[in-house]
């Protein structure tokens, strides 16, 4: 019926069999799906044991899985609006392995809050059965301070989101044989803003899709990270919760933690914030681990240090950039030389068609030339600048990155591999990527444009034996 009466509002009234189909369609497909989360619902049974999980669902399909006690890596609570209106929440139980999710996975659906801290807190005790589990009187590590909110705005996310959510109502209105360029309010714009110069409504639309971007960005931080606390509990287990209308509760062993990433985008480096994020094992493959690693919101740089300190205290400074050792020159040689390329490649489009369509295109590409050189120039000293890396302890710090600059600090001891890469341009000027392969984080951790000797003994000293099978030593001459 909502979805009747917003099509009567947006086609004035007006109605085909074309919109009753699609919303017949629509009307159908919701049923099927309800039905099917109804029946999954009645059919769900779980046994949890002394050494295994269980979960049987299905009626037509039965689905019979397990998973061991000991193979356990999370137990995340998330709770969407419709759950929680009726107090309910769903219970997921991962077992951290990089296969498919669907196969890893235990999800224990619309149960009652504390029937699910009940389970999940029998199924933390029996996982850590006679193991040392450290415990802190005091747990709180970080809280939400509502002036962080001032952050929610300088993220990019928001501008793409403009674009999809647009992209997303045309498709729609196409659905149900609506011509969006039709539309009153589309009219009324035409009328009052037809006049104007190219330049202006193009300068005009731009201002308009940044705005509704930073509003979008600011709306999403408020929800993903209203009611944020992160928490360490007994038995050495981080604690995350965060959300406004979908709660989330991700649980991160510390004895699962390899490192911490401190992730500096633009606009937030501008603004002195930043975010942290966890380098750990258990959260899954990289989607799941994009979605369960934050440990901060996007915070004041200070904050985010601090955080990082609590949660890994191996002593201050430790993802700090300070101290760094430079890279070679020939890095920032080859961003310079790619900030070129693409400043002519661009520049090149409206040339090129200006030669068929007409010279003040030829203009305009000239002007996006001259405009883009010095940007992407300053992109690239930028980038070089945020090359380097340390060995700090027990820890390799890694830090790359132009448009977001990541700093990594990873155990080197979790280290089981490296990966050497090169390309063709890098060939050119002897230069390689180093990459730390890891059963933690995004798998694998780059330290950009070093020499090969710089490489290979960095790659020694960090893990002193794991590159000796692979080297060959030069015979003595002398």
């Amino acid at each position: 019926m909502a979805m009747f009466l917003a099509s009567l509002a947006v086609t004035g009234g007006d109605t085909n069999l074309q919109v009753i189909i699609t919303l017949g369609s629509l009307f159908v497909t919701f049923l099927v799906i309800s039905g099917i989360g109804l029946m999954r619902l009645f059919t769900t049974r779980y046994r949890l044991t002394e050494d295994r999980f269980e979960l049987h669902t299905g009626l037509l399909f039965r689905s019979e899985r397990s998973v061991p006690i000991g193979r356990i890596r999370g137990v995340d609570l998330t709770a969407n609006p419709v759950h929680r209106i009726f107090g309910l929440t769903t219970l997921r139980i991962d077992s951290g392995d990089q296969s498919d999710a669907a196969a890893r996975r235990l999800a224990l659906d619309g149960i009652t809050k504390a029937e699910a801290l009940e389970l999940r807190g029998r199924i933390i005790a029996l996982r850590d059965a006679g193991r040392a589990r450290p415990v802190d009187s005091d747990g709180v590590l970080s809280r939400l301070d509502w002036s962080w909110l001032r952050y929610g705005p300088l993220t990019l996310w928001g501008v793409g989101g403009v674009f999809i959510a647009a992209a997303s109502a045309y498709r729609t209105l196409s659905e149900l044989q609506v011509n969006p360029l039709d539309l009153g309010i589309i009219k009324d714009l035409e009328n009052r803003f037809g006049t104007i110069p190219l330049w202006y409504g193009a300068l005009l639309a731009a201002v308009l899709i940044v705005v509704l971007g930073m509003i979008g960005s600011t709306a999403t931080f408020i929800e993903n990270w209203a009611g944020y606390e992160l928490r360490r509990e007994d038995g050495g287990i981080l604690r995350i919760r965060r959300g406004l209308l979908a709660t989330r509760s991700v649980s991160i062993e510390e004895r699962h933690l390899r490192g911490l990433e401190l992730v500096e985008p633009i606009p937030l480096r501008w603004a002195k914030g930043a975010k942290l994020n966890a380098v750990a094992s258990g959260l899954g493959n990289q989607e799941d681990n994009r979605r369960r690693r934050a440990l901060t919101p996007p915070t004041p740089r200070g904050e985010a240090l601090r955080v990082a300190a609590e949660a890994l205290p191996t002593g201050p400074g430790l993802i700090e950039r300070k101290g760094l050792l430079p890279h070679p020159r020939e890095a920032l040689r080859r961003r310079i030389n790619r900030a070129l390329i693409w400043s002519v490649l661009i520049a090149a489009v409206p040339v090129g068609l200006g030669l068929w369509l007409g010279s003040w295109l030829v203009i305009t590409g000239v002007i996006t030339g001259v405009v883009l050189v010095p940007v992407l120039v300053a992109f690239a000293f930028n980038a070089y600048h945020s090359l380097g890396h340390l060995l700090r302890g027990r820890f390799l710090v890694m830090c790359s990155g132009a448009f977001a600059r990541r700093t990594v600090a990873h155990q080197r001891e979790a280290i089981i591999g490296w990966k050497f890469s090169r390309t063709p341009f890098q060939r050119r000027v002897g230069l390689i990527t180093l990459g730390a392969t890891t059963a933690a984080g995004e798998g694998v951790y780059h330290v950009y444009d070093l020499t090969e000797g710089q490489g290979i003994a960095l790659a020694e000293t960090a893990v002193p034996g794991l590159l000796a099978p692979f080297i060959e030593r030069a015979p003595d001459r002398g």
